[in-house]
């Protein structure tokens, strides 16, 4: 399978990154509004620039590295001034395994688009796990990130170390997770560079802050414009008190009060899952709706049914006959078929009436 990772211009000369698996659809839904968040409003948009990737994971890193880029090295990409691409880096970047930047901060050329209009795209939040203890948990975090997309991974004091070499198998291919991942020696050096920080929790603290569930905090970060922080507290105890007044708010599940008891990978995909809703994600069961079928290939249908019931003897008394006949085409048509269920059903009739000899 195929995905791409894309950029768009807009109406007011700001650029959008995003990744998809269909790119004529996904850029097409752009242009009609389909696409809800920072496109919308911005429309008509243009594609700028698009490159096909053979795994999701890599479309993912991809994307993430060329969000970062500054809007002068974008411009080059476009115009394929693979000089002026490389000329254009605003800082230095590290890089892993992958060979792609594990920079994650906005440059300013990013947030300014063209003419000083303010770019209020929204930074995917930092998931930041707080002395976690055991490597597969991480991974079973990351893997639980990546499939609602995010990539960025802090880790403060993990128990056994970092990088841990158990992490990987648990994390089921979210590789690109484990090879960013930060790590912290405190909360507030993890958090330094985030303007929202949200704390999750289901124990009651000794804190006076508001408390919100996943989908309201999920519905806050993307408004809010700047990077924001999810904490998630050790598999044990969950975060400190201390740890947990660092945040803005508190987010937590209503939950079964006799088990009050959500692993390090449930957690995170509870809030993952919200702020998914409004990315552009595949849906992997996702199929194509079949055409219905003309009106002509109905009424085939219909009159077959009919000439079937009425040699029964379906229709009975005979002055209610009409009745029913109308309700049966009311039954047939509301169901909404396609060519190939009409040919189905007609071909179920015709073994009714005729059966096959054994």
């Amino acid at each position: 399978m195929t995905f791409w990772v894309y950029i768009l211009r807009c109406a007011d000369g700001t650029y959008y990154t995003g990744h998809t698996d269909d790119l004529e659809r996904r850029v097409g839904q752009h242009q009609t509004g389909e696409v809800p968040g920072y496109t919308h409003d911005r429309r008509p948009v243009e594609l700028m620039w698009s490159q096909d990737f053979g795994t999701r994971i890599e479309a993912l890193a991809a994307e993430t590295q060329v969000k970062d880029w500054s809007r002068k090295k974008k411009e080059a990409l476009f115009r394929g001034d693979w000089d002026a691409v490389s000329a254009g880096a605003r800082k230095p970047q590290a890089v892993s395994r992958y060979g792609l930047s594990t920079s994650s901060i906005p440059t300013r050329d990013e947030r300014i688009g063209e003419g000083s209009a303010l770019n209020t795209a929204t930074p995917p939040p930092v998931i930041v796990l707080v002395r976690p203890q055991l490597a597969e948990n991480i991974g079973k975090a990351a893997r639980a990130m990546l499939n609602f997309g995010l990539v960025e991974l802090r880790l403060v004091a993990p128990r056994d170390g970092w990088p841990n070499p158990k992490a990987g198998p648990a994390a089921s291919g979210a590789d690109v997770v484990l090879a960013r991942a930060q790590v912290f020696d405190s909360v507030a050096a993890a958090v330094a560079d985030c303007a929202h920080v949200y704390a999750t929790t289901v124990r009651k603290r000794e804190l006076v802050l508001p408390v919100i569930t996943p989908e309201q905090a999920a519905r806050e970060v993307r408004a809010a414009g700047e990077r924001s922080a999810i904490l998630f507290g050790a598999e044990r105890a969950g975060l400190e008190t201390d740890e947990a007044a660092l945040a803005g708010k508190i987010v937590t599940v209503p939950i079964n009060p006799a088990f009050r008891s959500l692993n390090l990978a449930q957690a995170v995909i509870l809030f993952a899952y919200e702020w998914s809703k409004h990315e552009a994600l595949a849906v992997p069961t996702e199929a194509a709706e079949e055409p219905r079928a003309p009106h002509a290939e109905l009424e085939g249908l219909i009159g077959q049914l009919d000439a079937a019931l009425d040699e029964a003897g379906y229709f009975f008394p005979p002055e209610r006959a009409q009745a029913s006949r109308r309700t049966i085409r009311t039954i047939m048509a509301k169901a909404g078929w396609s060519s190939r269920e009409v040919r189905a059903v007609r071909g179920m009739i015709r073994a009714l009436v005729s059966p096959r000899r054994r």
